[in-house]
């Protein structure tokens, strides 16, 4: 696959992740009459599923990593060549920020504006070290033992992190920075998003370093029948 495609594709995933993650923020605290448990429900549920069908989607174009940790990972893994990455980042932000717009524009907000909702705190970053712990943890663990069930291990697992973090799980600098850009039910004071960037760069390392070691990577030279490269399906 040409580079052009991979970061094409890369882009658009991206950008689709966050219209799914934002539009159904926008639409579940509209629908739920003020019970932020309902509103979380449905915009963690929606999330799940936009990203299975988004990692089958995009994973044998470029990996579907949609997010900059999953990148960086990734390349210490040498599952992908260290002058892409730059490259996927930037149009991970870019298509993260489009996607923001494109669910702006079907709710009649405006393209882009500032969040108001505070996220910070020890615990709120306590929070993003651990889901993105997490998010990695499985991503490794599963496309080395399993990668047939990647898409749906890290699905299931976002959906899970929405519940089972103060944060509600965003394990994503891209994603980050662009829900600081939506004064909505997804949103993130732009104030707090370095607190989070931090973080989830911290709980990436450390899940790369221990599930590595946990799950020593093949020979280049081998062959397994019915796998997939361990660089596809990624995720959130």
């Amino acid at each position: 696959m040409s580079i052009a495609k991979r970061l094409v594709g890369e882009g658009l995933g991206t950008a689709f992740l966050l219209a799914v993650v934002v539009g159904s923020g926008i639409m579940a605290e509209r629908l739920a009459g003020g019970n932020i448990a309902i509103a979380l429900l449905a915009n963690a549920i929606a999330t799940g599923a936009g990203l299975i069908a988004l990692i089958l989607m995009f994973g044998t174009i470029s990996g579907a990593h949609f997010n900059p940790v999953v990148t960086l990972s990734e390349a210490f893994q040498k599952n992908m060549p260290a002058k892409e990455v730059l490259p996927y980042i930037l149009v991970q932000v870019l298509g993260a920020f489009a996607g923001v717009a494109a669910a702006h524009g079907m709710f009649e907000n405006p393209l882009f504006f500032a969040s108001e909702h505070v996220r910070t705190g020890v615990s709120q970053w306590w929070s993003e070290f651990v889901a993105t712990f997490g998010l990695i943890a499985v991503i490794i663990g599963c496309s080395r033992s399993r990668p047939a069930v990647t898409p749906f291990a890290v699905a299931a697992y976002i959906t899970a992190a929405y519940w089972f973090t103060s944060s509600t799980s965003f394990a994503n600098p891209a994603v980050t920075l662009a829900r600081a850009a939506t004064n909505t039910f997804a949103g993130i004071r732009p104030a707090d998003a370095p607190g989070f960037i931090i973080a989830q760069l911290l709980g990436a390392a450390a899940a790369t370093l221990v599930f590595c070691w946990l799950y020593p990577a093949p020979p280049k030279d081998a062959t397994v029948v019915g796998t997939v490269a361990p660089g596809d399906f990624a995720g959130k």
